[in-house]
């Protein structure tokens, strides 16, 4: 069941995160850019649920996995030379998209993606931006497996690792 996170969620939250930094920290080949203690946080989180914009995926009373949806959209969205034109108000960006490593590959990260288009299509978005590390070649191929574009790539969040951006139009115009 997905849902907006509430505050008795954030411990489970945080867990997807921590199992996740583990399973990085142990690898010699880390898919993504994510650093204990800088990104994602617990106040992260915390700020999102807060917000009302931090959503989870409950399974057997436990956080499955999270995924942040808002409509902020990074400042190097500016220089990517997106196909769909949009106002910010029509875009919806997910970010911090989470999924216990333990459940991995069995349909979670697809459920949290389709929840984010039909709250696009909703809200009245014409699109879904989003952004990868370029080193993450699953999270790459998993976007672009369910219809996501790439639209460019650009150095973010304020660090030295390059992202590719994605988009998705959340739906189409009758003509």
């Amino acid at each position: 069941m997905i849902r907006k996170a509430a505050p008795a969620d954030l411990d489970g939250v945080w867990d997807v995160y921590d199992a996740i930094f583990r399973r990085e920290e142990g690898s010699d080949s880390p898919c993504t850019t994510w650093k204990r203690d800088v990104y994602p946080t617990q106040a992260i989180a915390q700020e999102a649920m807060e917000a009302g914009t931090l959503y989870v995926d409950i399974q057997g009373g436990e956080v499955a996995a999270a995924i942040i949806l808002d409509q902020q959209q990074p400042p190097e969205y500016g220089v990517i030379p997106w196909a769909v034109t949009a106002p910010p108000k029509e875009v919806l960006v997910p970010r911090t998209l989470a999924v216990h490593p333990v459940i991995a590959r069995r349909g979670f990260g697809r459920k949290m993606i389709a929840f984010a288009e039909g709250m696009a299509a909703g809200m009245g978005c014409r699109v879904l931006r989003l952004d990868t590390y370029a080193g993450n070649q699953p999270a790459r191929a998993f976007y672009q497996k369910l219809g996501y574009r790439e639209a460019g790539e650009a150095p973010m969040h304020g660090g030295d690792d390059t992202y590719v951006c994605l988009e998705k139009l959340a739906w189409k115009q009758k003509k």
